[in-house]
């Protein structure tokens, strides 16, 4: 699915340490994409209208710039992933699963951009 004209689509940007790329990728796809299967069915479209990219290089810093596309954004849907993944694990084991996003993420680097969806 893709945001129609109009549309607001949200990038969000996190530079993930050099060393912590494993750990993070780790992370999305093995214990946060999977356990979206947890959550009620509405909140699961968040899932399937996020796309995650990898990037190709390394920044000028040494970080890794990873990426989540929202497209479109679901206005009034919980896109938080420390409160997504206590949802989906618990709040003892969803905190422990949140340590390894944070451990690999630049704190307080991360960037977000809400657009809308062009015409063209």
């Amino acid at each position: 699915m893709q945001a129609k004209p109009g549309e607001s689509v949200v990038v969000w940007a996190y530079p993930v340490k050099a060393a912590k790329r494993q750990q993070y990728e780790h992370f999305v796809h093995d214990i946060f994409w999977p356990g979206a299967k947890k959550l009620p069915t509405a909140t699961q479209r968040v899932f399937k209208q996020t796309r995650v990219m990898h990037p190709t290089k390394a920044n000028a810093d040494g970080t890794y710039t990873y990426l989540f596309i929202m497209d479109p954004y679901i206005v009034g849907e919980d896109y938080d992933i420390g409160s997504l993944v206590k949802k989906m694990y618990g709040a003892k084991q969803g905190a422990e699963h949140y340590k390894l996003f944070e451990g690999a993420v630049v704190a307080g680097k991360d960037v977000g951009y809400r657009v809308t969806q062009s015409k063209d």
